[in-house]
C-alpha cells in the first residue's frame, strides 16, 4: 500500500509538471513572431503532448483505484458481519462511491489496471537494467587487459601536459574509462596496430594492387626498391591509431555538448514551470531525471545529484563542479548562473525563465546557421560527387577511345571511379557528423 500511495503521488506530480510544460511552451510559441520559430514549437508540443497523454494514462491507473468511502449504517454493519460478508469470494455490497454500493470483487482491481501496473514495473526494471549494463563497460576484458601491461606507463603519460589535457576532455565526454584505463587502451590499440600495419607491409612489398584484373598480382619490382616505396605503411598505421585515439575524448565531448545545446532550451522552459511551483531546486533536476525526456542533460543532472546525495556537497558546490566538468559551454553558464541565483536569494522561475528565452534565441539562430550549412554542403556535394564523377569518367572514355594514353578497360574506368565517389563520400559524411557535432 505504501509503494502504490508513493506511485500515486508521482504521477499526480508528473500530471502537474506536464501541464506546466504544455502551458510554458504555448506561451513561448503565442510570443514568436517567424514561421520557423512556431515551427519549433510545434515539434516540441508535439513531444510534450505524447508525454502529457502518456502520463495522464498513468495516473488514470492509480486514479481509478482510490474509493470514495462513505460510512455504512452501524446496524447494517452487523448485519453484513453476521452473513459472513468479509470474503474475498462474496457478492455482499460493503463500499460507496457516489452514493452507489459496491461488492467487494467490484472494488477489487481488474485485469488491465494489473497488467498495467506490471508494465509500468518492468519498463523501470528494464532501464535499471539498461544503467547497470554501461556501468560494467569500463569493467570489460579489453580494458583490464590494457591496463594489465600498460597501467604503469600510462600513470607515467598522466603526469605530462598533454595527456593531461586529455584526462580533461575525457572526463567530460562521459567516457565509462578511468584515465588509466583509456591511455592503456590507446598504447595496447597502437601496440596492435604495429602487426596489423606489419602485415599490410608485407603484402605490399611482394604485390601490386591495381584497378585492372587481375586486381592482386606479383610485384615484380627489385626488393630494395619496393621496401622503400612500402615503408611508409609501418610508420602511418600506427601514429594514425594513435592520434585516433587521442583526438576521440575531444570528438565525443563535442557530441555531447551538441546533445546537450540541443536540449537546453526545452529543458529550461520545463525548469522553469517546475520552479513556479517553489520546490527545493534539488527536486527539479529530479524530476527531469526521472521523466527521460532529455537523455543527453540526464547524464549531466545524475552527476550533479551523486555529488549531494553520495559525497555530501551542497547544491550550490555540485553546481559548481557540474559546471566545470561539463561538456556544454552553455549548460555550464547556466549551471554557474543558478548557483549565484541560489546564493544570492534570488527568484529561480524567473531566472530560468529569462534563461529560457537566450537559449532558445541562441537556439534559433544555431538552426539557421546549419539551415544555410547545409544549403552550402548541398551544392558542394552535387557539384563534387555528382557532376564531376560523370565529367571525370566521360573524359577517361574519350581519352581511351582517341587512343591518348589510357590503358584501362571501360570496367576498370567505371571500378576506379566507383572506388574515388565512395572514399569521398565516406570522407565527407564523416566531415558532415564532425560539422554537426560542433
Amino acid at each position: 500500500m505504501i509503494e502504490e500511495y508513493r506511485q500515486s503521488l508521482e504521477s499526480i506530480e508528473k500530471v502537474k509538471i506536464a501541464f506546466a510544460e504544455v502551458e510554458k511552451t504555448s506561451k513561448f510559441r503565442d510570443m514568436s513572431k517567424s514561421d520557423s520559430e512556431k515551427r519549433i514549437f510545434d515539434s516540441h508540443m508535439k513531444s510534450l503532448e505524447k508525454k502529457f497523454k502518456d502520463v495522464l494514462s498513468e495516473f488514470k491507473v492509480f486514479f481509478d483505484r482510490i474509493l470514495f468511502e462513505k460510512l455504512l449504517d452501524p446496524t447494517q454493519i452487523e448485519k453484513e458481519l453476521d452473513k459472513d460478508s468479509l470474503r474475498p469470494d462474496s457478492d455482499s455490497k460493503l463500499m460507496t462511491k457516489g452514493g452507489k454500493i459496491f461488492s467487494l470483487k467490484e472494488i477489487l482491481p481488474d485485469e488491465l489496471e494489473n497488467e498495467t501496473v506490471k508494465r509500468i514495473k518492468k519498463k523501470k526494471q528494464k532501464e535499471k537494467e539498461e544503467e547497470l549494463k554501461k556501468k560494467k563497460k569500463d569493467s570489460s576484458y579489453y580494458t583490464k587487459v590494457s591496463s594489465r601491461f600498460f597501467s604503469k606507463v600510462s600513470l607515467k603519460l598522466l603526469s605530462k601536459n598533454s595527456f593531461a589535457k586529455m584526462e580533461d576532455e575525457l572526463l567530460k565526454a562521459n567516457l565509462n574509462y578511468t584515465p588509466v584505463g583509456y591511455v592503456s587502451i590507446i598504447l595496447m590499440t597502437t601496440f596492435l596496430s604495429i602487426f596489423i600495419s606489419g602485415f599490410i607491409f608485407l603484402f605490399f612489398l611482394f604485390f601490386n594492387f591495381s584497378a585492372t584484373l587481375p586486381i592482386i598480382s606479383r610485384a615484380t619490382q627489385p626488393i630494395n626498391v619496393r621496401f622503400f616505396e612500402t615503408f611508409w605503411i609501418l610508420i602511418v598505421g600506427p601514429v594514425a591509431t594513435f592520434a585516433f585515439m587521442y583526438v576521440y575524448p575531444t570528438l565525443e565531448k563535442e557530441s555531447a555538448s551538441g546533445a546537450i545545446n540541443a536540449e537546453l532550451p526545452f529543458a529550461t522552459i520545463s525548469m522553469s514551470a517546475i520552479s513556479g511551483s517553489m520546490m527545493d531546486p534539488v527536486r527539479i533536476f529530479e524530476i527531469l531525471i526521472m521523466t527521460n525526456e532529455y537523455p543527453a542533460l540526464k547524464k549531466e543532472f545524475i552527476k550533479m545529484i551523486n555529488e549531494i546525495n553520495l559525497y555530501g556537497y551542497d547544491l550550490v558546490s555540485a553546481l559548481k563542479n557540474t559546471a566545470k566538468n561539463s561538456p556544454s559551454k552553455e549548460l555550464s553558464e547556466l549551471l554557474t548562473g543558478l548557483a549565484t541565483t541560489i546564493t544570492s536569494g534570488g527568484d529561480l522561475a524567473e531566472f530560468f525563465d529569462e534563461r529560457s528565452q537566450t537559449l532558445l534565441f541562441n537556439y534559433k539562430i544555431a538552426q539557421e546557421k546549419a539551415s544555410r550549412s547545409a544549403e552550402t554542403f548541398m551544392d558542394i556535394y552535387i557539384s563534387t560527387l555528382i557532376a564531376a564523377p560523370m565529367i571525370l569518367m566521360l573524359l577517361l572514355i574519350i581519352m581511351k577511345i582517341s587512343g591518348l594514353g589510357v590503358s584501362m578497360s571501360f570496367l576498370s574506368i567505371s571500378f576506379v571511379i566507383s572506388l574515388v565517389v565512395s572514399v569521398v563520400n565516406i570522407i565527407f559524411l564523416a566531415f558532415l557528423q564532425m560539422k554537426g557535432n560542433k
